[in-house]
């Protein structure tokens, strides 16, 4: 099936999130009216897409007839992926584990992402603990791609982008501990921007990790959507230790040197993705900035697999500490083969972590910055090759297979969430099969003003498309 979308006549039509802002502001809809058209779009594609975790239509349809908050994006319907916690939702990982029960407050994130004014229908789905790069649960089903849904829609976050790119909501929250908004948005045709370390909150449990690789944002159809999220919700909390981002309403000046990189540090980048990534680079000298290809990013040979040992480390904790964490009725049986084989490839390397986690903290002052000091920004495609088909990733295959194809595929994203530095997925090109493809622009820590202003040029330059009209 090709094509599966929402957009129609109806209150939300085909505007962005900030085209909402502007015809609430007018009075010519109503947050009732977006509320109500959001839920029926929801129902709508839901069952071929199968982006929802949890359903809060009614406190939906209660918040948009108070109608009281005094916020930029107050009215806009929204869904909040479901590994934060937001008060009276439960938060259940992407897994059916244990028992849900739902969250007495809002976690750091949802209190700064809902002060925004955007008002969540519910929770969307993401892979298991958000270890994989594509949501295809055994119990819970697969979240495909409205673009075609005999593919994935990629992961973690993959039902928020999915709904988004059908158009369901204008704008949703995803977070990125490998590559996690980057690769949906990739995906499925949108902007996703991963921030520096320390842009937005992080809720309790993430803020304990050794080693902060997880980042909360959003995915957009539109770059104004995207800069318009960052600039509200800096207002709420400024993150002291970084350079505001600001109003970033249109394309830079300055002319940058661009380092252009198709090759992964162990893994071939397509023929397909390498030969965009060229075409991207070549639009870019056009339009004026200084473009040099390297033969790959300056990162350690050890990098790949010092990132496995502490991803599946996550994995441990969460199969080990499961009763601690989520309650008595957690049963690890009920695990998927990747997060189960995670832990078995934690436990069995366990004396290797101290060395890959000193090295890993280590990765931006030995190696990343150096490169900045060259270049203002690094091209790279954002995914290896092209967007598999559902299956090529199913979480109950032989956890070798799992996870030689999603080092295969996922071989540009984990630099940056190690890094701390930010990145952005554009939808700048599309694969012969017809899907969108994501580029990849990663700068200094703090620069997401930089990439923003980039990503308004190159809209302007090569705008992208969306789903409405192309059935």
């Amino acid at each position: 099936m090709r094509h599966v979308h929402a957009f129609g006549d109806d209150a939300l039509g085909d505007s962005d999130a900030v085209g909402l802002v502007e015809r609430l502001q007018a009075g010519e809809v109503s947050p009732a009216e977006l509320v109500e058209a959001a839920i029926a779009r929801t129902e709508a594609v839901n069952p071929q897409l199968n982006g929802v975790a949890y359903r809060a239509f009614e406190e939906a349809r209660a918040a948009a007839r108070q109608g009281a908050k005094a916020a930029y994006f107050a009215g806009v319907p929204t869904f909040v992926k479901d590994n934060v916690d937001v008060a009276g939702m439960p938060t259940m990982q992407g897994t059916d584990a244990w028992q849900p029960h739902p969250a007495a407050a809002d976690g750091d994130f949802a209190r700064t992402y809902l002060g925004t004014g955007l008002i969540a229908l519910g929770k969307t789905q993401l892979s298991e603990f958000g270890f994989s790069a594509s949501a295809e649960h055994p119990r819970l089903g697969a979240v495909r791609n409205p673009w075609n849904t005999d593919h994935t829609a990629g992961a973690s976050s993959s039902g928020s982008a999915a709904f988004v790119a059908a158009g369901v909501v204008p704008i949703a929250h995803a977070n990125d501990g490998g590559g996690s908004i980057r690769i949906p948005a990739a995906c499925n045709g949108l902007v996703g921007l991963k921030p520096s370390r320390g842009r937005l909150p992080l809720d309790k449990d993430l803020r304990a990790m050794p080693v902060r690789i997880v980042y909360n944002g959003v995915v957009t159809r539109s770059v104004r959507d995207t800069a318009a999220f960052y600039r509200e919700a800096g207002r709420i909390w400024p993150a002291s230790k970084l350079p505001a981002i600001g109003d970033i309403r249109e394309p830079g000046r300055q002319r940058l040197r661009v380092a252009v990189i198709t090759s992964s540090l162990k893994r071939e980048t397509s023929a397909e993705m390498t030969e965009l990534t060229r075409k991207t680079a070549a639009l870019l000298e056009e339009l004026g900035h200084r473009v040099e290809y390297l033969d790959s990013a300056p990162v350690p040979e050890h990098f790949a697999d010092d990132f496995l040992l502490y991803w599946a480390f996550l994995a441990t904790a969460l199969v080990r500490g499961g009763r601690r964490m989520f309650g008595p009725s957690f049963d690890r049986t009920k695990l998927d083969n990747l997060t189960l084989g995670l832990d078995r490839h934690a436990t069995r390397h366990l004396y290797r972590l101290p060395l890959a986690m000193a090295r890993l903290a280590s990765v931006r002052r030995r190696h990343t910055s150096r490169l900045y000091g060259a270049y203002d920004v690094v091209l790279t495609p954002t995914l290896a090759h092209d967007t598999p088909r559902i299956g090529h990733l199913d979480p109950t295959a032989d956890y070798q297979q799992i996870i030689d194809r999603l080092m295969d595929w996922v071989a540009f994203t984990p630099l940056q969430n190690v890094s701390g530095e930010p990145a952005i997925s554009l939808p700048l090109a599309e694969s012969a099969a017809g899907l969108p493809v994501g580029m990849m622009f990663s700068a200094p820590l703090g620069a997401e003003a930089r990439l923003l202003e980039l990503a308004y040029e190159l809209e302007a330059a090569k705008p992208w498309p969306v789903i409405a009209g192309m059935a």
